[in-house]
């Protein structure tokens, strides 16, 4: 046999995501996922209607780099009438290959080798790889480990001449914590005088319940000008495997992102960003998913609360946590599988969110689910029993 070259991984420690492993799990066991992250039911058939005529139309070739006008527009008027601040859709906001695309390429964009990058954590599980790929480091700060709000204190601690730039994420994954007006301008205060960008994860930003209000960068009058905004169309419309999101970034910013853009991705899917901009046309397919998705909160959480499981407060997002300790005495990765192979519903388990496993049970549910699944779900759940 010929002599291959040796590898040299650029992610030695990185294996398949525990979302692939639990989604795998539960179909081998045929239980209720509710562990990876996405809907089970269909997205508004106008939205494929558009998408449809589109291709019909001729839409199928190459679209424009940042993405196309029209849909660039839509955004533009989206965030206006959302955030009360303008972007200008042709210098300002890109359509990416979804959000985790937009992350890298941010990254990518901003990271040099030997920068520090600050993640708070628990958090989304492909920030480190990325930060890795950028040649930075990775800082990661706690977010508080009851309440996972956000401690400025470690934050301001972590920052050093080095920090190029912190990714914070609200509302947040895993655990639905939405940040309040008062800690974006804390943020802020933390940020001021540095040399550090930010990258803001706001995916979740139309899934804020009860009276919480996700504020974001966008319309921050200070952080405006030093972040990129990250959202998700998957999230939004019901269609995560579409893979589209976009990016939002002051002009200067927004040269940099595109420059790398253009080389590892160089453009997205045309017919679907055609399509996405009809849709948006009406704006109350985005308005009114807080409601939506609401009620399906309320609903499992309604259920859950007829189990030992111990329910975490949820502000957003389409997941909710809870704690397991006067079930089992293992840990969340054993318990998850458990879950999955003996009562049949699969859940995520929290440590997949952290660097070093915490101590604390805690696992995390989708709730972005029908009807009929959750109450399939509910009802294995409710056989749990207490330790004794």
């Amino acid at each position: 046999m010929a002599h291959l070259p040796s590898l040299h991984s650029r992610l030695p420690h990185v294996g398949t995501t525990i979302f692939s492993v639990m989604s795998a799990l539960a179909a081998e066991h045929r239980a209720v996922n509710l562990g990876q992250g996405f809907p089970d039911f269909d997205c508004d058939p106008a939205l494929v209607d558009a998408v449809h005529e589109a291709m019909k139309s001729g839409h199928n070739q190459y679209p424009p780099m940042p993405g196309v006008p029209l849909l660039r527009q839509r955004i533009a008027d989206k965030l206006a009438r959302q955030y009360g601040r303008a972007a200008d859709p042709d210098t300002e906001i890109t359509i990416t290959a979804g959000a985790t695309q937009a992350i890298l390429t941010a990254l990518l964009a901003l990271v040099h080798p030997g920068d520090e990058v600050i993640v708070l954590e628990p958090c989304y599980d492909s920030y480190g790889p990325a930060i890795d790929l950028a040649g930075g480091k990775t800082v990661r700060v706690a977010l508080d480990p009851i309440t996972f709000r956000p401690d400025f204190d470690r934050l301001r601690s972590a920052m050093t001449a080095k920090t190029r730039a912190v990714i914070v994420n609200s509302p947040h994954n895993p655990t639905g914590v939405v940040w309040r007006h008062d800690e974006w301008d804390a943020l802020a205060e933390c940020l001021r005088g540095t040399s550090a960008w930010l990258i803001s994860d706001e995916v979740y930003e139309h899934m804020v319940f009860d009276a919480h209000q996700h504020g974001g960068v966008w319309g921050h009058p200070e952080l405006a000008h030093r972040s990129l905004m990250i959202s998700s169309f998957g999230k939004s419309y019901h269609v995560t495997g579409w893979k589209l999101g976009f990016v939002a970034a002051p002009a200067a910013l927004t040269v940099e992102f595109r420059k790398v853009h253009q080389f590892n991705v160089f453009t997205v899917n045309t017919p679907m960003q055609y399509g996405l901009a009809a849709f948006m046309a009406n704006p109350h397919h985005h308005e009114n998913l807080s409601a939506f998705y609401q009620a399906k909160r309320d609903h499992f959480c309604a259920g859950l609360a007829q189990t030992p499981l111990r329910l975490l407060p949820c502000e957003g997002t389409y997941f909710v946590c809870a704690e397991y300790e006067a079930i089992s005495r293992t840990s969340d990765s054993e318990f998850c599988r458990w879950l999955t192979t003996d009562v049949g519903v699969a859940a995520i388990p929290l440590s997949a969110f952290y660097a070093q496993a915490p101590t604390r049970q805690r696992i995390r549910f989708c709730f972005a689910k029908q009807t009929a699944t959750l109450d399939l779900a509910l009802q294995r759940l409710r056989a749990l029993t207490p330790l004794k």
